[in-house]
């Protein structure tokens, strides 16, 4: 299987888990979903030099197409950490096997620092981007979108070691 493959099924299963994750948490406690389209309208403004909105993302002017432009996104930089976890693997495991037939035992720890990680790319990058502070510091209650971050990360992480045990199991 090609590296963009693997990258491809295991970053799209892992946001596909996270996504489901935010469904549950929304169905069984009422948190509200996320918003791609506002992530989309961040996105877009990004190549016009549009980095942060100060007075908030909702009084931007709204963009074509701006749900789907943060569907992909989310699901885009959910392939691009996955391909980092597996080059964390692979660099790892050389040699282990991996390149020799044999399935090493993958370990958990890269898959979820690398979801870790990702929350601080929201707290640092998409939050003041789209005028909610670091780390949601403006928010009403930061506390809430703090906990949510690092559950569903957490999540996102185990899905990605998850997704990887089953793409190399059957391909």
């Amino acid at each position: 299987m090609s590296f963009f493959l693997a990258s491809l099924l295991i970053g799209i299963f892992a946001t596909a888990v996270l996504d489901i994750w935010a469904l549950l948490l929304n169905r069984i406690f009422g948190f509200g979903l996320p918003n791609w389209g506002m992530v989309g309208r961040w996105f877009a403004g990004l190549p016009k030099g549009q980095f942060i909105h100060h007075d908030g993302i909702a009084k931007a002017a709204p963009v074509a197409n701006e749900t789907a432009i943060g569907w992909f996104m989310h699901y885009a930089i959910g392939v691009l950490f996955a391909a980092v976890t597996l080059v964390w693997w692979f660099t790892s495991l050389l040699g282990k096997g991996l390149f020799a037939g044999i399935q090493p035992a993958l370990p958990l720890y890269p898959a979820l620092v690398v979801g870790w990680v990702t929350i601080l790319c929201g707290w640092l990058i998409l939050s003041p981007g789209m005028g909610n502070g670091i780390a949601h510091a403006k928010a009403a209650n930061p506390t809430t979108p703090r906990l949510l971050n690092i559950a569903g990360h957490t999540v996102f992480g185990l899905a990605m070691w998850a997704g990887a045990k089953l793409v190399l199991r059957f391909f």
